[in-house]
């Protein structure tokens, strides 16, 4: 779908900051919502996450919107060095591209992104997210938390980026591009 280097680094941004928002979202209010509503005697989550003075990334205490530009930065590094790259030369080893529905294809790349993305984006956020201001460094606790991670997010992850996510950019990234590949047709 992407054309250059420019495009694929453009359909990388406009997924990343899609899947940011809908990860943060889902991590705070689905995943830990009842645990600070509880911790805090709160009735709403960002109430809960406003009483504890932000969300404790490395032990420090930062606000929503900080979380997510961490986030973003981390996950759009990723996608661009190692999610996109690999995915599609992982499809291309299953399926050859001249011969398979470009659905099937798609499909496939969006599997295999999702297999990369998630374990490795976890495992940054078993960093982020461990619990350094109630406890000591134990590695086997941050492989805990991974897992425990990983478990919650690959269900997430893959029907959000399968059925919402990847159609939504597709088709915000299709009418972007060509309209600008039409201008350029013309010229």
């Amino acid at each position: 779908m992407p054309r250059n280097q420019f495009e694929r680094m453009m359909f990388a941004l406009m997924t990343v900051f899609v899947t940011v928002h809908a990860y943060v979202f889902y991590s705070l209010y689905v995943v830990n919502g009842a645990t600070f509503t509880a911790t805090t005697g709160e009735t709403h989550v960002l109430d809960a996450i406003h009483a504890m003075g932000g969300v404790a990334v490395l032990g420090k205490a930062v606000p929503i919107w900080a979380v997510i530009l961490i986030e973003f930065i981390l996950a759009y590094g990723l996608e661009i060095l190692v999610g996109s790259p690999c995915s599609f030369k992982l499809a291309c080893k299953m399926f050859d591209m001249r011969e398979t529905h470009p659905v099937i294809f798609e499909t496939a790349i969006i599997c295999t992104t999702v297999a990369i993305m998630c374990p490795t984006m976890s495992f940054l956020a078993a960093i982020l997210y461990y619990p350094y201001q109630y406890m000591d460094f134990n590695i086997l606790t941050l492989l805990a938390n991974w897992l425990k991670l990983v478990c919650y997010n690959f269900p997430f992850a893959f029907f959000s980026q399968l059925f919402f996510i990847q159609p939504l950019i597709r088709t915000c990234f299709k009418a972007v591009f060509r309209k600008n590949a039409m201008a350029e047709a013309k010229a």
